[in-house]
């Protein structure tokens, strides 16, 4: 049986045959920004001007393992994206082809003529950006076109990433002696160091995601819920898509708080612990166990993504119907706390078309949030189960006076 392993390595083995890396379509496109990768620049070059032997770690990636050398990337695609860039720029301005087709080799398998083996890219990302990536990046000789391409050519986020981040490093590498790349281009690879962590399944992946986040990485609780829920839908694309749309229109911070009140309104209770722990018990995991993953993005993510939206927009429609809705939204966000918004989304999604309960309910809801804190939504109850009956007999209490 396949076990968790975990192992260090240079990146001349990470960036080998050993492993080819995919990044799923599941996953967040390519982000990293010119400040964080002129960062790892830094942190080498400065690796590099101490001259000694001590190795530079990089951190960690989390690999699902689908054969022998082939890998999903569940984290450290934004490492492994801006190392790709660093390899292609250093081969691009090097002195002397040998050097430059070591350096090649580094981000593209050189296959075999002979053999029949055509060449192919060490790391692969989301098909959106995957052919881009190969034609500007792991093909020699053209970054300074990539360099070149105006924000029309290279529209989507990802790509202009890919692309600012390459200028950054061809103005700052251009201008170094061939020796000094040449220094850092086998700094990198031979003492610079990976823990690869490979997990048989992306189960086991998810858990190690939590621990991660736990310990403070760069990972939002959507980060990992997705993982888990895309993992599990037939048509993965597709889904991820519209995952990401939703993110998009919301920015990180309000996407993660959607999930929170998602909780609030299954549970009927306030939160007790953390959300990474509740919100998989509480919520995800019925829909992961009865193989209904499509369904949470369906019937609870993405109506609630909608609501949440609006609720920011206060915008339900053109309409004249509209207006008094669209008014209470406004009154309630100046509330000064949240906790109207369960019940606020709740409504919205179980009666999107009926502008005359929305309007009757949210006019409620505003006097009773402007009235108190949370706990009046449950009755000033402290236990759990008196709590989840308290604010289900608060919510239908909303909803019978507003009928």
């Amino acid at each position: 049986m396949q076990k968790l392993t975990a192992h260090e390595h240079p990146l001349r083995k990470i960036f080998s045959s050993d492993f080819e890396f995919k990044i799923p379509e599941y996953q967040r496109p390519y982000r990293w920004g010119k400040d964080q990768a002129l960062q790892l620049l830094d942190d080498l070059e400065e690796t590099l001007d101490r001259g000694d032997e001590e190795p530079y770690f990089l951190g960690s990636l989390v690999l699902v393992e689908r054969d022998d050398t082939a890998f999903d990337v569940i984290d450290g695609q934004q490492r492994l994206t801006t190392l790709t860039l660093l390899f292609s720029v250093l081969r691009d301005l090097v002195k002397g082809e040998e050097f430059a087709r070591n350096l090649g080799a580094r981000v593209l398998d050189p296959g075999n003529e002979l053999d029949g083996i055509p060449s192919r890219p060490r790391l692969t990302l989301r098909k959106q950006d995957a052919e881009f990536f190969r034609k500007y990046v792991q093909e020699p000789g053209n970054i300074a076109a990539l360099v070149g391409l105006s924000d029309a050519a290279a529209k989507p986020e990802p790509q202009r990433a890919i692309r600012d981040n390459a200028a950054a490093f061809l103005a700052r590498l251009s201008g170094w002696e061939d020796e000094r790349r040449r220094a850092l281009a086998t700094l990198a690879s031979t003492r610079t160091y990976l823990v690869v962590v490979s997990t048989p399944n992306l189960d086991s992946a998810y858990r190690i995601f939590s621990v991660m986040n736990a310990r403070g990485l760069d990972l939002t609780p959507a980060d990992i819920f997705k993982s888990r829920v895309i993992g599990q839908v037939a048509d993965r694309g597709d889904y991820s898509k519209r995952w990401e749309l939703a993110e998009e229109s919301l920015g990180s911070d309000s996407f993660t708080e959607i999930f929170r009140d998602i909780r609030t309104v299954v549970s009927g209770d306030r939160a007790r612990r953390e959300l990474l722990v509740e919100f998989p018990s509480q919520v995800l995991d019925p829909f992961i166990e009865k193989g209904a993953a499509a369904n949470f993005v369906d019937d609870l993510l993405l109506p609630y993504a909608k609501a949440f939206e609006r609720t920011i927009a206060f915008d339900f429609g053109p309409g004249d119907e509209w207006k008094p809705v669209n008014l209470w939204l406004k009154r309630l966000d100046m509330v000064d706390n949240k906790d109207w918004r369960p019940c606020a989304l709740w409504a919205m999604v179980e009666h999107p078309d009926d502008a005359e309960f929305l309007a009757r309910f949210l006019k409620r809801l505003e006097r009773l949030a402007a009235s108190g804190p949370y706990l009046k939504f449950f009755g000033g109850q402290p236990s759990p189960g008196s709590a989840r009956r308290s604010w289900s007999r608060r919510r239908a209490s909303l909803a019978g006076s507003s009928r």
